[in-house]
C-alpha cells in the first residue's frame, strides 16, 4: 500500500481550500481532489460591482492565523493593492476579486489535484481508500488516508419539471453570465426568486435595459424584498457560541430554529436594495414607464413552452388566485442543494446514522456519526445546515470549522479555537 496521508479532502472550494491553506503550516500530510480543471468560484455569478456579503476578514485563514501567508491582506500586498483597498474604504470584497484571491492561494499550495474527480471511497476499517480519476489519462488511482473531508459543496436546485427545458431559455442563476448575451437579445426576461442572487441578476439586467428594448419581471414567493439583518446582535448568530447552542438542540428544535432566522439566512444586502430602488426612481422621472414588474407573494408552479416563449403557471399566495404569465426567457434564482456524490450513499449510507432521510447525523466537530466506534474519521463540510445552523454556509465560520477538524486530526490544539466571542448567552444550561 502507498503512503497513508493524515487527511484527504474531496472537493476544492473555499472551505477545503481554507483547510489546505491551514494544513500547509502544520506537519500533517494531505491531498485534495476536485472535478474541475481549475478553481472557479461561482463563475456564472461574478457580476461587475457585486460584493461578498461578509467582510474581508472572512478569508481562508485570518480567524485562525492572521500571520498566515494566505490571508486576503497578504494577497493585497502581493498584488500591490493595499493602498487602493485602503482608499476604497469598503469592508466587503468584490466577488470577482475574491475569486482571484482563491485562485492565487490555490496556485501556491501543493497537493491540490484539479481535473481529478473522486469516483469512490472505500472503508478499510482503519483507513480510507480514495479513488480519483485522472481526466487527462482516463486512469484511476488509489490514495490512502486516515481521515477524509467531504467538501463537495452544493449544486443548483431546479424546480420539478423544468430541467428538460432548453438551457438557453430557462437557466439557473449559476449560469447567468454564460447566457447573458443571449438573454439580452430577448424582449422579456423574468427572474424567479427573492434572495441576493435574484436581486443581483435583476439589477444587472435593469442596468442593461437602458440600451435594450426589454421588459423585466421579478416574481417572488416571499411577502416582499426584505433586507438582510445586519444588526450587531443579529450577527452574533454566526459565532461559535451560537453553533454550540444550535448543535445541542434536538433535531426538531433545530428545524424550528431555522425558520426563525429567515432574515439572517435569506435577506438581501441593503446596498443592493438601495441601488435597485434608485435605478427605478430615476427610470420613472417625469412619468416615464419603467417596463419593470416586481410581484411578491407569487409562486411559480410550472414553466411551459409556448409558440412565442414560455407560460408561467403562477399563484398569488395571499389572494389564492392562479394566473398565467408570459415571458421570453426565465432565470431561476431557486438556490442550491447539497451535492452528495453517488458513491457516498452506496458506500456509507447504511454505515452512518441519520436524523431523517436526507440529513445525516454530524458531531459538533463535523464528523459523520457511524454505527460503529472508530478513530479514523469522515468529516463533512457539506449538508450541515440541519446540524450546525445558518452559519453552516457562512464564509465567516469556515475557518472555525477547519480549526475544529485540524485539531481533531492532530489530537492537539494546533490552532486556537475562538471562544467567548458573543455578548449574548444563548443557553441557560450552565446556570441551572
Amino acid at each position: 500500500m502507498s503512503k497513508v496521508y493524515d487527511v484527504i479532502g474531496i472537493g476544492i472550494g473555499p472551505y477545503n481550500l481554507g483547510l489546505a491553506a491551514l494544513l500547509d503550516e502544520t506537519e500533517l500530510s494531505s491531498l485534495f481532489f476536485d472535478d474541475t480543471p481549475r478553481l472557479e468560484w461561482h463563475p456564472g455569478m461574478l457580476i461587475d460591482g457585486a460584493d461578498l456579503q461578509v467582510p474581508f476578514l472572512a478569508d481562508l485563514t485570518t480567524f485562525a492565523n492572521p500571520k498566515s501567508p494566505y490571508t486576503f491582506m497578504n494577497y493585497l500586498h502581493e498584488h500591490n493593492r493595499m493602498f487602493p483597498f485602503y482608499f476604497h474604504k469598503h469592508f466587503k470584497i468584490p466577488r470577482e476579486e475574491y475569486n482571484h484571491y482563491l485562485q492565487w492561494v490555490s496556485q501556491q499550495l501543493s497537493g491540490l489535484h484539479f481535473n481529478h474527480p473522486v469516483v469512490d471511497v472505500i472503508d478499510h476499517n482503519d483507513h480510507y481508500e480514495v479513488v480519483a480519476l485522472d481526466k487527462d489519462s482516463n486512469q484511476t488511482e488509489s490514495h490512502y488516508s486516515k481521515h477524509v473531508v467531504l467538501g463537495t459543496g452544493s449544486k443548483p436546485l431546479i424546480l420539478e419539471g423544468m430541467d428538460d427545458l432548453p438551457s438557453e431559455d430557462v437557466i439557473h442563476t449559476s449560469r447567468y453570465l454564460f447566457e447573458k448575451k443571449n438573454l439580452l437579445q430577448s424582449k422579456h426576461v423574468t427572474v424567479v426568486g427573492s434572495g441576493q442572487s435574484a436581486l443581483e441578476v435583476f439589477l444587472d439586467l435593469l442596468e442593461e435595459q437602458k440600451r435594450k428594448d426589454m421588459e423585466l419581471t421579478l416574481l417572488s414567493r416571499t411577502g416582499g424584498l426584505f433586507q438582510l439583518d445586519q444588526a450587531k446582535f443579529a450577527q452574533e448568530f454566526f459565532t461559535p457560541e451560537y453553533v454550540d447552542y444550535f448543535h445541542s438542540l434536538s433535531f426538531e428544535q433545530r428545524q424550528k430554529n431555522l425558520e426563525t432566522l429567515g432574515a439572517l439566512r435569506k435577506g438581501i444586502d441593503p446596498e443592493t436594495l438601495t441601488r435597485l430602488y434608485t435605478q427605478l426612481y430615476h427610470k420613472t422621472v417625469a412619468g416615464r414607464k419603467s417596463h419593470v414588474l416586481i410581484n411578491p407573494m407569487t409562486e411559480v408552479k410550472a414553466v411551459e413552452r409556448s409558440e412565442s416563449g414560455y407560460n408561467l403557471k403562477c399563484q398569488q399566495l395571499q389572494e389564492e388566485q392562479e394566473f398565467n404569465y408570459h415571458t421570453d426567457k426565465v432565470i431561476l434564482a431557486t438556490g442550491y442543494k447539497p451535492n452528495i456524490p453517488d458513491w457516498f450513499m452506496k458506500r456509507f449510507g447504511d454505515k452512518i446514522k441519520w436524523e431523517d432521510e436526507r440529513s445525516f447525523k454530524v458531531t459538533r466537530d463535523y464528523q459523520l456519526e457511524f454505527n460503529d466506534e472508530r478513530d479514523y474519521h469522515f468529516f463533512t463540510l457539506t449538508n450541515l445546515v440541519h446540524s450546525h445552523g445558518a452559519g453552516a454556509t457562512n464564509l465567516g465560520l469556515s475557518v472555525h470549522r477547519n480549526v475544529h477538524i485540524i485539531n481533531k486530526i492532530a489530537g492537539e490544539e494546533l490552532y486556537k479555537n475562538q471562544a467567548h466571542s458573543a455578548f449574548q448567552t444563548f443557553s441557560m444550561a450552565d446556570y441551572s
